[in-house]
């Protein structure tokens, strides 16, 4: 949505066209919220009101003046000014302050006089003061001009108690300063001011096109202007900022961590990881213990006044009291155990802070809507590649699965001339650089290579901004290596994609790929006809050669509250306590994911019901039936991929963690706990509709 814009006499009292921005330079959608039209529009008329009126008390007191003031002479005394009114002006015109200080006046009236330009000097004192603090309408800012000057007579001759009067009345129509800091943390600005001005584009966008861009010359006022608290709350997250930071699409650091670049990538990974290893290793003999998936033992933590606390049973109490809406006890253990975490210290209090955030919003019965101003947050493709690499270097599981991914890809068109890949959530699609740079070194040269990457559409106003965005950069990188290639992306709800939006090729190889991503599709407690099945029956139609299967490994999908927090807390606790083991407390990447992607994730496990719970996991066990009850069968594992993945895993990452086979599942975990499950599969052609 586009910023308010109001029409402004400039200095020469000439009419332009003038967009304000709010304190801290807010994106253009923000201004619309915090915008000045309805200030600016109370203010005239509040000011035009009391210029009438102040014109009709001269005119009323002149009059009454005449009268009055021989019978006061008269009787000896001096003319005593109105208490409730400033000393009078000359009757035939309204002079400004300056002007009643040059001396045309009588000596009488010296006294008050200097008295009337004190008043009204501190009244614009405080005016300009107060148009700084609050960016008053541009209308009334005269900061380019003297603030005694006669050419603003009108405005700087009202008296300053009249002012203030006007400013508090249209101060109500305003949020308060603590919503405007909410809603600009909220949506997560953090250019500065002037680097915003400067980089802002404003973008039209349609679904199914390529978007254009235009710069910033044009408003467009709201439709509602007295919007409910919820949305200030929400931080808008139905519309979103338009603002185009013209992210790159490759650079020596993608190409460094997404391409097969042999022992000298190998080497900066692993230079990387053992650095990060070194320092966190320091943390851990500084004394602070680390945090673990495990017993309740080692999540005790000591804090400065020796007190120990176990932060996970502490966890599982007030979800106890929170599910049985026992508020009092909810309240006195939050306050416990925001006392004994931070975002910024061991795994477990790291934790122990995040799932805080999801009990207090459930309590609020906010989770929705902040759930949803996290999702529409944008983060950059460079500082997901950042976060991306450092996951590379600290855990195995998106290595492994790449790899698996790849190979299984080169296995099944090992002679192909067309593969045509259709990916489920290709999110930046940092997958696939590495394997079109191997489809090059293929003997009989690189087949033609067609992608179809499927998403979800982004909320605001470029739904499908992410999706070309990684289209573009993987054609960048089939150019280079001189891979035939084609692209098609597509911003749909996943269920809604029918077999021929996907223009299948008999001709071709096809591979279906879903990493992860199908536990956002809601299961049968919400919708009778679940869009997982859905999807897969979907998949099954289109008769690939091979569907590659990942999912999360968790039973926190389950219905019940207290059940579902105790899976969580389990599973996440093995996530943090990686994090803990191999990367440093302050690394800004680790930050990211833990905040931005785990602690996201989280807060909608705890704090989100029904629909609105997009975070259902199954076990690989329950995904293994709900597969072959679609019409699937289980292809067995690789021997080859198998045994190099145990050896990488073994040889280059930490000892704890876990790669395993069960059930034609490669698993992979850490400290025992199963975090990740990939399988492979294809079409039952016996398979028969019941």
């Amino acid at each position: 949505m586009l910023s308010g814009g109001t029409d402004t006499m400039n200095p020469n009292g000439n009419p332009s066209s003038a967009h304000h921005t709010t304190p801290g330079g807010d994106s253009p959608e923000d201004c619309e919220v915090f915008s000045d039209i309805a200030l600016n529009y109370i203010s005239k008329m509040l000011m035009e009101e009391d210029i009438d009126e102040k014109v009709n008390s001269y005119q009323e007191e002149s009059a009454l003046q005449a009268t009055e003031k021989p019978f006061y002479e008269i009787l000896g005394q001096k003319y005593p000014p109105s208490p409730d009114q400033p000393p009078l002006y000359s009757h035939h015109r309204l002079e400004s302050p300056a002007e009643s200080t040059n001396g045309n006046h009588g000596n009488s009236n010296s006294r008050s006089n200097s008295r009337r330009v004190e008043d009204d000097n501190s009244w614009a004192s405080d005016f300009h003061e107060y148009q700084q603090s609050q960016s008053f309408p541009a209308s009334l800012d005269r900061s380019s001009q003297s603030p005694l000057s006669s050419s603003n007579v009108l405005i700087e001759s009202l008296p300053a108690w009249q002012f203030r009067r006007g400013v508090e009345e249209a101060r109500k129509f305003l949020p308060s300063n603590d919503r405007l800091r909410i809603e600009l943390k909220a949506n997560g600005f953090s250019l500065p001011p002037q680097e915003l001005k400067n980089s802002g584009r404003l973008v039209d966008v349609k679904a199914e096109e390529v978007e254009t861009e235009h710069p910033v010359h044009g408003s467009r006022g709201r439709k509602n202007l007295h919007r409910e608290d919820l949305d200030l709350e929400e931080g808008r997250s139905n519309k979103q900022s338009a603002v185009c930071s013209e992210d790159t699409i490759r650079s020596e650091m993608f190409d460094m961590v997404l391409l097969c670049q042999g022992e000298k990538s190998s080497k900066k990974i692993s230079d990387l990881r053992e650095a990060m290893q070194n320092e966190a290793n320091k943390n851990s003999q500084n004394g602070h213990a680390k945090g673990s998936g495990g017993g309740k033992a080692r999540g005790k933590k000591r804090s400065n006044n020796r007190e120990v606390v176990d932060l996970r049973t502490i966890l599982m109490h007030c979800a106890q009291a929170v599910a049985a809406d026992d508020r009092r006890t909810a309240g006195e253990l939050l306050k416990q155990i925001r006392q004994h975490s931070s975002p910024n210290e061991d795994g477990t209090q790291r934790l122990a802070y995040c799932f805080a955030d999801g009990l207090e919003a459930r309590l609020a019965g906010t989770g929705s809507q902040i759930y949803h101003t996290l999702v529409a947050k944008r983060t950059t493709a460079t500082d997901i590649l950042k976060a991306y690499h450092l996951y590379l270097a600290a855990s195995p599981f998106k290595m492994v699965s790449h790899f698996f991914s790849h190979q299984t890809v080169l296995n099944a068109a090992e002679e192909a001339s067309r593969v045509h890949i259709i990916d489920f959530g290709i999110y930046f699609g940092f997958q696939w650089p590495c394997l079109i740079q191997r489809l090059a070194a293929r003997s009989q040269g690189p087949p033609t290579l067609r992608i179809t990457g499927i998403d979800v559409p982004q909320p605001g106003f470029r739904p499908t901004e992410r999706i070309e965005e990684t289209g573009r950069r993987l054609a960048d990188y089939a150019k280079s290596f001189n891979v035939p290639f084609e692209y098609q992306g597509i911003a749909s709800k996943w269920e809604n994609i029918r077999v021929e939006d996907l223009k299948i090729d008999k001709d071709e190889v096809l591979i279906v790929s879903c990493f992860y991503r199908f536990r956002n599709l809601v299961d049968e407690t919400v919708v009778v006809d679940s869009p997982r099945n859905k999807v897969l029956d979907t998949i099954r139609k289109m008769s690939p050669d091979v569907f590659i299967h990942g999912v999360v490994n968790g039973s926190y999908g389950a219905p019940f509250f207290v059940t579902r927090f105790r899976e969580a807390l389990f599973h996440y606790s093995a996530l943090f306590d990686m994090l803990e083991t191999n990367v440093p407390r302050e690394d800004e990447q680790r930050l990211l994911i833990e905040r931005d992607l785990f602690g996201r994730e989280a807060l909608n496990v705890i704090a989100c019901e029904g629909s609105e719970r997009v975070e259902r996991p199954e076990t690989y066990k329950q995904w293994q039936v709900r597969n072959l009850r679609a019409g699937f069968v289980q292809l067995p594992l690789n021997p080859d991929i198998m045994k190099k993945a145990k050896d990488r895993v073994k040889t280059s990452y930490h000892k704890d963690f876990v790669i395993d086979e069960d059930s034609r599942w490669l698993l992979q975990g850490w400290k025992g706990r199963i975090i990740y499950a990939l399988s492979t599969w294809k079409p039952n052609e016996s398979y028969t509709i019941s």
